[in-house]
């Protein structure tokens, strides 16, 4: 058996509490043990030690998760809140979140493996920061009025209003990489629309989305609503795809299993909106300001450990710099000390599991092998825990499995610019399209190349910048449907147009 994790002594007297039982699932607000019996450990990436057992939703919990659901908003008390009661609720839900911080960062670091300054001042901050922003949304949520011509009806008249409805039942399955975070981006606009959600968190980090869930309940959200059922995407996963009480999947992860859930959910017609992959520019022009660009797209592509969506990872600088920018970023990475969660003096921590680090060093051992050079890393750390050295390549092509294919780790490709009527096109050369940045100090190139560049976030001396008012969402196999912002209302309602003659 697996050792336990040394971290656990680390945390404060409310996390260690937690884990220091088998976390059941969360169905009509009951802590349940899943109907097979069946449990998995979820591990500390920092020494592979286990934290605690989690219980495993198959097909029979996830209908009991739909059915209480589905009860909820077809004629439960949730379906009978007014909008406004709705804002106080998710308002709440926000306190105890940000009243908790201390715990549910605790939680994250250990269960994902990010530094504790980052869970803490990062990720509990943005879902604290999103849910208050959504809890405004229930009350502005709006039709509109028309006036139709109806050239075959002479003398009738007719008057026509949209309806901004809920769409249902939703099924949430959420990725490993920012568990709170997506957490909160699935549930916020979720209940600000009055639907009622099926969460299923990732099996390597299941800890804080059952925690949120205790906290819907500790909120007022009356039970049945939020429902979190932690398992397995073959099993618990494909339940929620293929349930027919279940109106719509929203689901952020890897692109081919974004395409799986498509291909399902025809059969009933689900909802569907996915936040997919990347492979993301970061465009360095040779008037950049250097002081900012070389640390910014260093940061843009090693914040998380790499581990985001919108990472950085292909690089393309003017030839001029192009040795200066990569040397400077190499430079950084070297200087990076990795090391566990609760480490003071850590600045990288690990990848999440043992998976995903044979998964980042069998692409770093890729492009060695085709013949790209590494002016920094290039290897997995040998030992405990899941650490992998921030890697910066140059020599390399657009052929290369390096540069056409997401990574999900601490590894940039740096290529030349000669070209510069090409910058557009060879930053558009991917199957993804989610975000992209540019450093410049000339407006002109700034503006104009976001134009052209095909990517749902273009940022402009900056990467990796999300704020809840700002949607977010790929263009191209980076996925469809917009979070956060406005558009996601749209996400979560059906329009309803009803005609009257008058």
């Amino acid at each position: 058996m697996t050792a336990q994790s040394a971290q656990i002594s680390k945390l404060g007297a409310a996390a260690r509490r937690f884990v220091s039982q088998t976390r059941n699932l969360l169905i009509n607000g009951e802590h349940v043990p899943a109907r097979s019996g069946k449990t998995f450990e979820t591990f500390d990436p920092a020494d592979n030690g286990v934290i605690c057992a989690v219980a495993e939703a198959g097909a029979e919990d996830i209908d009991l998760a739909v059915q209480a659901a589905r009860r909820q908003f077809d004629g439960g008390e949730w379906s009978k809140l007014r909008p406004s009661e709705r804002e106080r609720l998710i308002l709440r839900l926000a306190d105890l979140v940000e009243q908790h911080a201390d715990e549910l960062a605790e939680l994250e670091a250990i269960d994902n493996g990010k530094l504790l300054p980052y869970a803490r001042f990062g990720d509990v901050s943005m879902a604290v920061d999103f849910l208050r922003y959504m809890a405004g949304w229930a009350t502005k949520i709006e039709g509109r009025t028309i006036h139709p011509s109806v050239p075959y009806v002479q003398e009738a008249r007719f008057w026509s209003y949209t309806l901004k409805e809920p769409v249902g039942v939703v099924g949430q399955i959420i990725p490993w990489n920012f568990p709170l975070v997506m957490a909160a981006w699935k549930i916020g606009p979720a209940l600000a629309t009055g639907c009622t959600v099926v969460l299923k968190p990732a099996e390597q980090t299941p800890l804080t989305a059952l925690r949120l869930g205790e906290l819907c309940l500790e909120a007022g959200i009356p039970a049945g609503v939020v429902n979190v059922v932690p398992g397995f995407g073959h099993t618990a996963g494909v339940a929620m795809v293929e349930h027919p009480g279940i109106d719509k999947i929203a689901f952020t992860g890897s692109t081919e299993t974004g395409k799986a859930i498509g291909r399902a959910a025809v059969d009933t017609m689900k909802r569907v909106s996915l936040e997919l992959g990347g492979k993301s520019p970061m465009i360095v022009m040779a008037d950049a300001d250097m002081d900012v660009a070389i640390p910014g797209a260093a940061m843009g592509i090693f914040f998380n450990q790499g581990q985001v969506c919108t990472a950085g990872s292909r690089l393309y600088v003017q030839r001029s710099v192009f040795d200066k920018v990569t040397e400077g970023i190499a430079e950084i990475a070297k200087s990076f000390k990795l090391g566990p969660a609760f480490a003071e003096d850590a600045q990288l921590g690990p990848l999440v599991s043992k998976a995903q680090q044979e998964r980042v060093g069998s692409y770093i051992q890729s492009g060695l092998d085709q013949g790209a050079v590494a002016l920094s890393g290039g290897r997995v750390v040998e030992g405990q825990g899941c650490f992998v050295e921030p890697t910066v390549f140059v020599n390399a092509n657009r052929d290369m499995k390096i540069v056409q294919e997401e990574i999900f780790g601490p590894v940039i490709v740096a290529q030349p610019i000669d070209d510069l009527d090409d910058i557009a096109a060879v930053a558009n050369d991917t199957i993804y399209g989610l975000g992209a940045s540019i450093w410049t100090t000339n407006l002109n190139t700034a503006h104009g190349l976001a134009a052209k560049i095909r990517a749902g976030s273009v940022w402009i001396n900056s990467h990796n910048i999300v704020d809840p008012a700002v949607p977010f969402g790929g263009f191209k196999q980076s996925g469809y449907g917009r979070e956060m912002g406005q558009e996601v209302i749209d996400l979560y309602t059906e329009t309803k147009a009803v005609t009257m003659m008058v």
